[in-house]
């Protein structure tokens, strides 16, 4: 099988590139290493994958935008799926400078489907939670000790079916749902197999997490080198979590299954839940270690519970998250320690 992973050197691009190099596929690894300029970052952590993946002798290195559409025709050539995970990921980014965000997001994704469309492949799209926008909002929280939980009505989370209309996204949710909407359409009008992954918060190894995306990442990273911590809210607001190595099996579930469309929303589910509060009691435990913590008012469109109903892709795709919070965020944080010199 060939492999084209868009954002391969990203963080979800490259478990996903790593996994099916793992399988004896051919895989092309498609990236502009621009996610640093986007988050105004340095430039090495975004090349600490791109070198960790050279080790794959079955793994072809390309940097190039995905807005080439004519370098991701020609590199989607005689594919078998198309693993988009190339992104503008960060809300407050989309915020500042929203066209950056739509060409990335939205653009990118219908040169995508584009490429597959002419070259006859399966594409499999990292959709977010963030379709839902402020609806998610409008449901019932009840407050406990250390987060929230949704009303009982939604124990099990929020499902594919959904509300997504009528409210505000934020410029990213809007790009990244656009994005959404054409996969599903292109399955439909072209009949191409179509993945369409509405993900929550993903974790693990190789995350080099900022403030504005990747929290527990950057939480972990945080604690461990002493840097202080800005909690925006109260420290409640909870995530379902998923390690990134669980997400890349529910890709390959998908890939090998005959369905030709899906939508899921993909998370940890409702057993596998984080408030911030419970991350830094984790952390505590793992390190010894607490960071010095702030709060600030709430950030626009922030979510006080996200958590995913994850039925749809366990009935469909027989899939479960195999890695619970506990392990996912040790597995986490013997990373960061292992390589806190990059941080």
């Amino acid at each position: 099988m060939k492999v084209l992973v868009t954002g391969g050197a990203g963080f979800v691009g490259s478990h996903a590139a790593e996994f099916y190099a793992n399988k004896g596929c051919d895989v092309v690894v498609y990236d502009n290493l621009s996610r640093a300029n986007l988050l105004k970052k340095s430039s090495k952590n975004s090349m600490y994958n791109w070198n960790y993946l050279k080790k794959f002798k079955n793994i072809k290195l390309v940097k190039k935008s995905i807005l080439n559409i004519k370098e991701l025709e020609k590199n989607s050539k005689n594919a078998d799926v198309i693993l988009h995970t190339a992104a503008q990921t960060a809300v407050t980014t989309s915020v500042k400078n929203p066209r950056e965000d739509f060409e990335t997001n939205a653009l990118g994704t219908f040169n995508v489907l584009e490429a597959a469309r002419k070259n006859d492949c399966a594409v499999v799209y990292c959709s977010t939670n963030k379709v839902y926008g402020e609806n998610v909002n409008k449901v019932k929280v009840i407050e406990k000790s250390k987060k929230y939980v949704f009303e009982p009505r939604f124990e099990k989370g929020i499902p594919e079916t959904f509300d997504t209309d009528l409210n505000e996204h934020t410029p990213y949710g809007c790009s990244k749902l656009t994005g959404d909407i054409y996969c599903q359409d292109y399955a439909h009008l072209y009949g191409l197999k179509t993945g369409v992954f509405r993900m929550s918060c993903i974790y693990g190894t190789r995350q080099f997490g900022v403030e504005d995306q990747g929290w527990v990442a950057w939480f972990t990273i945080a604690t461990i080198l002493g840097k202080p911590l800005t909690i925006f809210g109260d420290g409640k607001q909870v995530r379902d979590v998923l390690y990134v190595t669980d997400l890349v099996r529910a890709y390959d579930s998908f890939i090998n299954s005959n369905l030709k469309h899906g939508v899921f929303n993909t998370g940890g589910g409702h057993k596998n839940t984080l408030s911030l509060l419970q991350l830094l009691e984790i952390l505590k435990k793992l390190t010894g270690k607490k960071s010095e913590i702030s709060f600030d008012k709430w950030r626009p469109s922030d979510q006080k519970v996200y958590v995913s109903d994850i039925t749809n892709a366990n009935r469909a795709l027989g899939w479960q998250p195999e890695v619970n919070p506990s392990q996912g965020v040790k597995k986490l944080a013997d990373w960061v320690l292992a390589n806190k010199s990059r941080f």
